[in-house]
């Protein structure tokens, strides 16, 4: 006898399964069988007229971009110098994040729900940088703001700092579809703006959430647990500034019993301010 319930677990994951690869956004309101001989009126391109205007030349970081860099790595080059000249032309952190609402070289842009720019004040004199947004922060557009920013809210806490006293960015700001990790392609192309945002916020200390941020932003080649723990200098184009990787968060989660290196790093970083740990 068949179990009533088969067809609905059936379906519960199928469903689990499109979401672990990836597949979290409808295109369409309705389905369309890709397969199907002939694809529907509406999708179909309209008659052209023999007076038509010529077509419009096709913007190509627009289409590098959409097409996720299927055009080889001078479709990617070609993006990141487009985010290069964009990031360079900002004069202010509102500048900047109306430039990256805009940007259209990057093909995670046209799966992410919003543009996870930054969180707490400008002008602090910490800045913390991870490597992408979660879905949580996905949907909200703001960064760390699930379990992994509610531990990262109770780190800063033991040291006496919350978030208006920090400022949050990522390398990546927008969610990599199923939380994949961001592909070197998409981080090249994002760079530009998190070190024009690390340059125009201006912040005495750098703090790299995770290898893949110290290994983007610092040049570290060891792994994170080889690399935390010690300050470095970083050029931010006007002035050197401290800069520290440290554990990242999600990580913590993942191997608690490594909280007790990340409390090394966070009293690292509090000596490192001194007895004035708010903004400039």
């Amino acid at each position: 006898m068949t179990d009533a319930a088969e067809p609905a677990r059936t379906a519960a994951a199928l469903l689990q399964w499109y979401w672990d690869m990836g597949v979290d956004v409808a295109v369409d309101d309705v389905a369309t069988d890709r397969f199907a001989g002939t694809a529907p009126a509406a999708l179909l391109p309209s008659p052209v007229a023999a007076d038509a205007a010529p077509a419009r030349p096709v913007d190509f970081v627009r289409t590098a971009g959409a097409a996720g860099f299927s055009g080889g790595a001078d479709s990617a080059d070609a993006a990141a110098d487009q985010a290069r000249i964009a990031a360079r032309s900002a004069g202010s952190l509102e500048a900047l994040r109306a430039l990256m609402e805009t940007f259209e070289g990057c093909a995670l842009r046209a799966t992410a729900k919003h543009l996870v720019f930054a969180d707490g004040n400008p002008r602090a004199r910490v800045m913390l940088v991870g490597e992408a947004p979660g879905a949580e922060e996905d949907r909200s557009g703001v960064p760390f703001v699930g379990r992994s920013g509610q531990l990262l809210d109770r780190m800063l806490a033991a040291i006496g700092l919350d978030r208006t006293q920090v400022y949050i960015a990522n390398i990546v700001p927008w969610r990599p579809p199923g939380n994949r990790t961001p592909t070197p392609q998409e981080t090249a192309v994002c760079l530009p703006f998190v070190t024009r945002q690390i340059a125009l916020a201006d912040p005495d200390i750098l703090v790299c959430l995770g290898g893949p941020s110290a290994q983007t932003l610092l040049g570290f080649k060891d792994g994170i647990m080889r690399s935390r723990g010690r300050f470095v200098s970083y050029d931010t184009g006007t002035r050197n500034i401290q800069a520290i990787a440290s554990l990242h968060p999600a990580y913590l989660l993942r191997q608690p019993l490594q909280k007790r290196l990340a409390w090394r790093d966070l009293k690292a970083i509090r000596t490192a301010l001194g007895s004035a740990p708010g903004p400039r």
